[in-house]
């Protein structure tokens, strides 16, 4: 027979479309599969806007660490790619692609360790 006082468990709220943890590793690591297929760094774009500002405030400063890498890459890949007529963009497009591996598996290990971005707003590392 049923329970009439029976609450069910409560979510512990760290899965993997809820803001938290987790749901900033799924992020980063969109954010490298997108170098492989392109459109899973637009998700984890839309993932990070979604949960900003919802979760405590050490994983904000991830979400906007986020945010800001996929704009700032863009704008970079932008310039790169306008450069290119002058062949140094080539060289350029290289470094913005380390750029963001650099600043998602600096996300990727402070995330791990439950620590803040210090600088979430930096432009650079």
């Amino acid at each position: 027979m049923a329970d009439p006082n029976y609450q069910p468990p409560v979510s512990s709220g760290d899965g993997w479309f809820s803001p938290g943890r987790m749901n900033v590793q799924v992020v980063y690591c969109l954010y490298l599969v997108s170098f492989v297929v392109g459109l899973t760094g637009i998700v984890g774009l839309i993932m990070a806007y979604m949960n900003r500002g919802k979760g405590e405030p050490w994983v904000d400063t991830h979400y906007a660490y986020a945010i800001r890498t996929f704009w700032i890459g863009l704008l970079y890949a932008l310039i790169s790619s306008i450069l290119m007529l002058v062949a140094i963009g080539v060289i350029l497009i290289f470094g913005v692609a380390i750029w963001i591996v650099v600043r998602c598996v600096i996300g990727l290990q402070k995330a791990s360790a439950g620590e803040p971005i210090a600088n979430p707003t930096s432009w650079w590392i």
